[in-house]
């Protein structure tokens, strides 16, 4: 009986192209809202994106300081959070080549995962609007399991809803400590995504800059 492979993904960074995702989001939160004039708009957005630092700060900080900032009056922080929750998801987009590569994975037979760190439903939300769900086997969220990446548990338990042991597994993301380190611990092979061909990993198995080269890089792996 042939021996059934997967592979897992990350969503932040990795599937989902967060930076431009929420670029989208505050360009039409800042219109819709009325926020700043049209002149400051893009110190907003980079402040933003200063003070979200890659999403590590949940967004009630981020307006909190925002507001104080650019003297924001006519809406509070909490508005402002709850527009974000709501709507953050109709402007998630993927990487280039993302869909491609999901569709070739599954014609060929992988089995396919999903673990993010990250709040529930919110995220879930965020992935679900990719369009990409029914493609997937498991969708782990971290607030929603009680278990976060790096911790061992996390890829176990995906491991387990996949029927796949981890030395079958390869598991694809961006960040070093709690997708790499994370995903090796339990013996799984690792793939670091990174945008910029200047980013690698020394201790993923493999780098990876464009979803075009993914089929390639499989095929050393």
């Amino acid at each position: 009986m042939k021996q059934n492979k997967a592979i897992i993904f990350d969503l932040d960074q990795t599937l989902l192209d967060r930076t431009t995702s929420l670029i989208r989001f505050l360009t039409w939160q800042t219109n819709y809202f009325r926020l700043i004039p049209n002149k400051v708009r893009e110190q907003f957005i980079k402040r933003f994106l200063e003070l979200d630092d890659n999403g590590k700060v949940w967004k009630d900080l981020v307006y909190e300081k925002l507001t104080q900032e650019f003297m924001i009056k006519h809406i509070s922080k909490d508005q402002l959070l709850e527009s974000y929750i709501n709507d953050f998801n109709k402007f998630s987009c993927c990487y280039e080549n993302v869909e491609i590569t999901i569709n070739q994975l599954k014609q060929h037979g992988y089995l396919i995962g999903l673990i993010s760190n990250g709040r529930t439903p919110f995220q879930e939300h965020n992935f679900y609007a990719l369009g990409l769900s029914e493609f997937f086997s498991s969708i782990l969220v971290s607030e929603a399991v009680g278990l976060r990446k790096p911790d061992p548990k996390i890829f176990l338990l995906s491991c387990t809803q996949l029927g796949v042991p981890p030395q079958d597994c390869i598991f694809v993301g961006d960040n070093e400590i709690a997708d790499i380190q994370g995903a090796k611990k339990v013996g799984m092979r690792t793939i670091f995504f990174h945008p910029d061909p200047q980013v690698e990993s020394l201790i993923a198995d493999a780098n990876l800059h464009n979803y075009e080269k993914f089929s390639e890089i499989l095929k050393h792996l």
